[in-house]
């Protein structure tokens, strides 16, 4: 590390000296001189043993700190960020977190923020055909996988269906299916967010951070809607892939 941050290598005529670090400091993560989780001197460390100013030092960690190769921790300091996976999921399978997770050798956990009954918004009163004194159950959390923050998940389930949102355990779909309302298909809409201030800090990455918006409805086989869930995706860990066929050409009429 200390050949790292050495006086050594910044060139006149070679572009800003913030950047010249901060390209620095990225290649040492990527060569792996800075591992996952390993922390940074501190400012004045780093600029006394390159001989550049706090100025240069702190705006060069800033930019890494926006992209998300570096967090910082009140109090504590300036880390590498762990290496997230990337998790590839089909679009064309209606399957739960917890179950994405299993099929790949994945521990699964919940961070719940709240769970309640509520009367239900407009918004979700369109969403599950609601009426007149209906309620429904609300459950926000953070799923996490092998300990890596990966989603933010709220869901509005109509009280017909879950009177009891405290019986919700890591799979939402497990427990509805041992009652007969498991959806056995849903609409999906996805669309591109960056995230608030509030819930980067819930993801582990930078306010601003690209994300995944998700709106998913679905729906029994009698045609009835059972869930409303609107979840917030790490930009950083997932791909969402589906597979595409060509059209069937119409048939031609009979001559």
């Amino acid at each position: 590390m200390d050949a790292l941050f050495s006086s050594e290598g910044f060139a006149t005529g070679a572009g800003p000296l913030y950047l010249q670090l901060q390209r620095r400091i990225a290649d040492g993560m990527a060569r792996g001189v800075l591992a996952p989780g390993s922390s940074l001197p501190a400012e004045r460390d780093i600029a006394a043993m390159t001989g550049l100013s706090r100025v240069t030092v702190r705006k060069a960690i800033e930019a890494l700190v926006a992209s998300g190769q570096l967090v910082q921790r009140r109090g504590s300091g300036t880390f590498v960020a762990p290496r997230v996976e990337r998790l590839e999921q089909a679009l064309s399978l209606l399957t739960s977190f917890t179950e994405d997770m299993s099929r790949r050798g994945k521990s699964v956990e919940s961070v719940w923020i709240s769970r309640s009954v509520q009367a239900p918004t407009p918004e979700e009163v369109m969403a599950l055909g609601l009426g007149a004194g209906d309620r429904v159950a609300r459950l926000e959390r953070v799923r996490r996988s092998d300990g890596v923050p990966l989603a933010i998940e709220r869901a509005s389930i109509p009280t017909q269906v879950l009177p009891d949102p405290e019986a919700v355990g890591d799979s939402l779909y497990a427990l509805l299916e041992t009652h007969g309302f498991r959806p056995v298909r849903a609409v999906q809409r996805i669309s591109a967010a960056n995230l608030g201030p509030k819930d980067a800090e819930l993801l582990g990455v930078p306010p601003g951070a690209a994300g995944l918006r998700i709106e998913r409805i679905g729906y029994l086989p009698s045609g009835r809607v059972v869930e409303f869930t609107r979840s917030l995706y790490r930009g950083d860990a997932y791909d969402f892939a589906v597979e595409l066929k060509l059209a069937p050409e119409p048939e031609r009429p009979a001559q």
